[in-house]
């Protein structure tokens, strides 16, 4: 007769999930706030190496339960509210951030003239050498850095000027507001990447940490481009879905 086996439901779990468990366990049993051990020290507490351990933190960061910080630690910050939006509407993060009663507001402004180069020419349909305007911009929400903003602009869409008031961090507000160029739609492209170092210094989070980046052209009335956007979305505080209807043209009907 053979031995009867008694394996516990954890000893049946992969090592990669039973880490994330344990993961789990420990940021839900630490205080919004508090510092959780260095990644040293947790990764000999767990058993696993640095980059195990760092790949399976990054989906917690993805959802925006721990925010790591370059050369300070990894912190637990609570389960963020989430802004959430559908694709098929082009609207500002301060409109979205509205509607669920969500404090946003703009990080340090940069605004630089320069002169289109050969990318930004085609992107924006213009003249390479024709002056532009590039507008950058960190998006806070609950204190958090939760979007990083570049929008590049033709300068006479946008003189750098009329950026000096009533600005707080949405250039697509802006325009609806002052009414000419009027925006009336755009083309976007969406895609995750690895944060570069620079974006991910403005984040706060670590290079290489992915991240959703929407690259889109702006268009007014008469179809003319008025803006080129790179917007970096932290995947944790943002849920974006998009409504897609079935053609007439269906195979079976």
């Amino acid at each position: 007769m053979g031995q009867s086996s008694s394996i516990s439901d954890s000893e049946h779990i992969q090592p990669f999930h039973r880490l994330h468990a344990q993961l789990s366990d420990l940021i839900f049993n630490t205080p919004p706030g508090e510092r959780l051990p260095a990644e040293p020290e947790l990764a000999r507490q767990l058993g696993v190496s640095r980059a195990t351990l760092r790949e399976a933190m990054r989906s917690f960061e993805g959802q925006g339960l721990i925010r790591r910080r370059q050369g300070v630690g990894t912190f637990v910050v609570g389960h963020p509210r989430i802004i959430e939006a559908g694709l098929e509407v082009l609207e500002s993060i301060e409109k979205m951030a509205r509607k669920i009663n969500l404090d946003v507001s703009m990080g340090a402004l940069q605004i630089t003239q320069m002169a289109a180069s050969p990318v930004y020419a085609e992107a924006l349909s213009v003249e390479e050498g024709s002056p532009l305007v590039k507008v950058s911009r960190v998006i806070f929400a609950d204190n958090r850095p939760v979007a990083y903003l570049v929008d590049i602009l033709p300068e006479d869409v946008l003189p750098p000027a009329t950026l000096k008031e009533g600005f707080t961090g949405s250039v697509l507000d802006f325009l609806l507001r002052r009414g000419s160029p009027q925006p009336i739609y755009s083309v976007t492209e969406i895609q995750a990447i690895p944060a570069p170092s620079d974006i991910a210094h403005a984040l706060e989070i670590q290079r290489g940490d992915v991240l959703q980046l929407f690259v889109a052209r702006e268009y007014s009335t008469n179809n003319r481009v008025i803006a080129y956007s790179l917007s970096y979305f932290i995947p944790g505080y943002f849920k974006f879905r998009v409504v897609r209807n079935v053609t007439s043209e269906h195979p079976f009907v």
